[in-house]
């Protein structure tokens, strides 16, 4: 099969992140069973009740080499939601050398060229064990290979994990954390606000210090990242019952995407303080803050030979990414993680997003000289 034919199958796959993820699990597994690779699903229910798998196809040389992986090729077999609207969204189209499709971006432009790039090739040549990892729920936490990290079914030198990168090789990336916040107060009568204490003004007055929190940060920089510093985001907020009522609660959550080398509680632990502080001025204040998600940033040293490797393959220099991706999971096994594949990830999760067929017929090239470079 062509790449494209590959892409137009896996497209038509409903793989939504609300749905199972089974049926593109079977597809890929039979792919794999196909090509001689031992393959083993990990499933789980998700907090809904779906099933979710994430599948590891292994090419193993020989059983003393099965535990450890020479190079893991990793994608995510989740979509974010499409628009009803969008009609082809499960038929993959071709306009003016583009590819369109919901997920033809992000990611399955990948595992399609993955797999093709593993169909061209002579596996009786390879010296060093291979490995195909599919996970679920990379668009809502990456929580399928956070998954397979703690189950830790292989180690890995080296991963190159799938994500639209218009084929740069980016070897750091930042994390990314959340934190939903909840200030209380006492609701009254707004004619009469003396009775009461508004959970709003108590927010404002900490959302003020968390904007402080975010320019102090600027001092702490990392030169190779846009912006070079940790970001801090307050992006939704919610409060009060009624405009002639003092309000009793307000919600907000706030963002950040921390650098590496710093850890990801580093600016909850900043909150914190402010909110000790806020509670030493008000001692009625009370805040209850959820950290809902912790993913760290990941960074691979620059001469690493599989940076190196799709430097040159690739002719661009390695990046960075602020954008979360499943690298740290695979550094978790052992491996120097790169983040590399075709498209871009501005015309991902949108209505029409695509990929350009040469850049996926150029992965498929780097992708098939990756594997014999380091398992031949």
């Amino acid at each position: 099969m062509t790449v494209e034919q590959t892409l137009a199958e896996l497209v038509s796959i409903d793989s939504v992140s609300a749905l199972s993820n089974a049926e593109i699990i079977s597809y890929l597994e039979a792919r794999c069973k196909a090509l001689g690779f031992t393959v083993k699903r990990f499933p789980h229910l998700d907090e809904t009740g779906a099933e979710k798998i994430n599948l590891v196809a292994l090419q193993i040389t020989s059983q003393a080499e099965a535990a450890t992986v020479e190079l893991a090729l990793v994608g995510h077999t989740d979509t974010v939601p499409y628009d009803p609207a969008w009609s082809e969204a499960l038929k993959l189209t071709e306009s003016d050398g583009k590819l369109y499709g919901r997920g033809a971006c992000d990611t399955k432009a990948f595992i399609a060229a993955s797999l093709t790039a593993i169909e061209s090739i002579d596996l009786k040549k390879l010296k060093q064990t291979l490995a195909l990892v599919f996970t679920a729920d990379e668009e809502i936490g990456c929580l399928g290979a956070k998954r397979l990290a703690d189950a830790r079914p292989f180690n890995a030198r080296y991963a190159i994990v799938g994500e639209p990168t218009s084929l740069q090789p980016m070897r750091a990336g930042k994390g990314y954390c959340l934190a939903e916040i909840t200030v209380r107060g006492r609701e009254a009568h707004s004619a009469y606000p003396q009775l009461g204490a508004s959970a709003i003004f108590r927010a404002a007055r900490l959302i003020n210090r968390i904007e402080e929190i975010a320019k102090d940060l600027k001092s702490h920089a990392h030169a190779s990242f846009d912006p070079p510093f940790t970001t801090l985001n307050v992006g939704l907020i919610e409060g009060g019952t009624a405009k002639n009522i003092v309000a009793g609660e307000c919600r907000f959550t706030l963002e950040w995407r921390t650098i590496p080398g710093q850890e990801s509680d580093h600016v909850l632990n900043l909150v914190k303080r402010e909110v000790a502080d806020l509670q030493k001025l008000d001692p009625d204040f009370v805040c209850r803050i959820h950290a809902a998600r912790t993913d760290e940033s990941f960074e691979t040293r620059a001469d690493s030979t599989l940076v190196h490797f799709l430097e040159e393959s690739s002719n661009k220099p390695s990046g960075t990414v602020a954008f979360g991706t499943e690298a740290p999971s695979m550094i978790a096994l052992g491996a120097d993680a790169v983040v590399f594949g075709p498209g871009d990830i501005r015309v991902a999760h949108r209505t029409g997003e695509f990929v350009p067929i040469d850049e996926l017929n150029r992965c498929v090239a780097i992708l098939r000289r990756s594997i014999e470079h380091h398992c031949f």
